[in-house]
């Protein structure tokens, strides 16, 4: 009987790239599910007051946040040491608020309009002129539910 061999080269065997997209994919669900988006820059100094009874706000995507407190470092130069409004990424005036709330109104969905909260975190050492003037155009844009941020005061005190 004769034997045949069949000529081996040194060619290694290829990599199957059959399984390479579902792990790009895989990949790029994980991270798009673990990554969090950026939130504002705070631009002002915001050193929120002590309180006892606080409540924990459900949910935050029905919250916007209006920052009222004095330019950091970086800005005083630019808009000097009085206390400015932020809302979103941008110095503001009370005039801006209800462009604001419409911008954030429209990416709500239609159920859940009526229960939008406007959260003001202000630092401790402004004065409220400044806070009543976004209260009354708040009040003038129809946004009627306004909390206050504060942070939880120690038991030793």
């Amino acid at each position: 009987m004769i034997n045949f061999k069949k000529k081996q080269g040194n060619t290694n065997p290829t990599i199957s790239t059959a399984s390479l997209p579902d792990i790009v994919f895989m990949l790029l669900f994980f991270f798009m599910v673990v990554t969090k988006m950026r939130d504002t820059d705070l631009m002002v100094g915001v050193n929120t007051p002590q309180a006892s009874e606080l409540t924990k706000l459900e949910k935050k995507s029905l919250v916007n946040f209006i920052f009222i407190g004095r330019p950091t470092a970086k800005f005083r130069d630019v808009y000097g040491t009085k206390p400015r409004i932020q809302l979103g990424d941008k110095f503001s005036n009370p005039d801006d608020i209800p462009l604001f709330l419409e911008k954030h109104r429209v990416t709500v969905p239609e159920g859940f309009k009526d229960r939008i909260i406007t959260s003001l975190k202000v630092d401790g050492e402004v004065t409220m002129g400044i806070v009543s003037d976004v209260k009354t155009s708040l009040r003038k844009a129809g946004q009627i539910k306004i909390n206050y941020s504060a942070k939880k005061r120690d038991r030793t005190k």
